[in-house]
């Protein structure tokens, strides 16, 4: 069963165009079956592509959702134009009234400035909050992720001396989680960050658990609340040409921008990249929708307006 999604929403088109399977809402009123509801707090600037690639593994499922974005009030986004922003995103004041079976908190293009000195600093803590007693299951990405064990554990973050960028061997610590289901021994996940999280802090902590681990690129999934709550340093949700749009873009604007490693054939960047993460990315996305926001869903839609 298909996603249900704004009409008009920009990637309706483009997921159509790869054979994936989404429904409008004028479509969807005719189904009288009770769909998840999802919401996303897209932080990142390019806003249209962040939401294709996570609406793009949202819909790899048989299970039938309605999307909601949140923005915020104390921000105000640069680089997505007024009307979509108007058409397709409500305030967090507003969804905040609401209950939610799954939640999606992106990164964002604030990791170097501390925590604290981030403009919606306050805004993101009380939403942070509410989560946790509105949304059956959260996913922060990057440096959601960091904001996000910041303010409920502590955890601090550090600079990296390079920025980790590439495509890197992850290692699932607790294959018989359900979150795994399905997984090799090893996986591929992409990283685009100045800023790490590291292990001896997280295990100082003993509602955290690291389930997921690089050998290049370090700590990779945090588990906390018996899922949810998952904390993901890197981007099982990029598109393949992502890292080659933002090499290619950062390689005429400053002069210590590496090549993505293990992303490109022969790590050279005149190659097309090698995709490969999109299988454990759609695992996944599949098995936190089916067994952390599926199964655990404790309230009937009449409860949740």
């Amino acid at each position: 069963m298909p996603l249900r999604l704004p009409d008009s929403l920009p990637a309706i088109d483009l997921l159509k165009k790869e054979n994936i399977f989404v429904m409008d809402e004028t479509r969807a009123h005719s189904q009288d079956v009770r769909p998840l509801r999802i919401v996303i707090l897209n932080l990142m600037p390019l806003k249209i592509t962040t939401e294709t690639d996570l609406i793009r593994l949202l819909s790899n499922t048989p299970l039938q959702m309605e999307v909601y974005f949140m923005k915020l009030k104390t921000h105000t986004p640069k680089n997505t134009p007024i009307k979509h922003m108007m058409m397709f995103y409500k305030d967090s004041k507003e969804l905040m009234k609401q209950k939610f079976d799954g939640m999606i908190v992106t990164g964002a293009p604030v990791e170097t400035i501390p925590f604290e000195n981030v403009d919606y600093w306050n805004e993101i803590n009380n939403i942070f909050d509410w989560a946790r007693t509105h949304v059956e299951s959260t996913l922060y990405l990057c440096w959601g992720a960091m904001a996000a064990l910041y303010h409920f554990y502590d955890v601090p973050k550090y600079q990296l001396p390079t920025k980790k960028f590439g495509v890197f061997t992850t290692i699932p610590l607790t294959e018989q989680m359900p979150i795994f289901r399905g997984f090799d021994s090893v996986f591929n996940m992409p990283h685009s960050r100045h800023t790490e999280v590291r292990k001896e802090d997280i295990i100082k902590v003993p509602q955290l658990r690291i389930i997921a681990e690089s050998p290049e690129a370090g700590v990779s999934i945090v588990e906390s609340r018996d899922g949810r709550e998952f904390y993901i340093l890197g981007h099982l949700e990029y598109n393949p040409d992502t890292l080659d749009k933002e090499y290619k873009r950062d390689l005429g604007k400053r002069d210590d921008v590496e090549v993505p490693e293990h992303y490109y054939l022969d790590d050279d960047p005149k190659n097309e990249p090698l995709v490969t993460w999109r299988s454990a990315a759609n695992l996944f996305y599949n098995n936190w929708l089916n067994y952390y926001v599926y199964q655990e869903t404790p309230y009937n839609i009449d409860d949740i307006k």
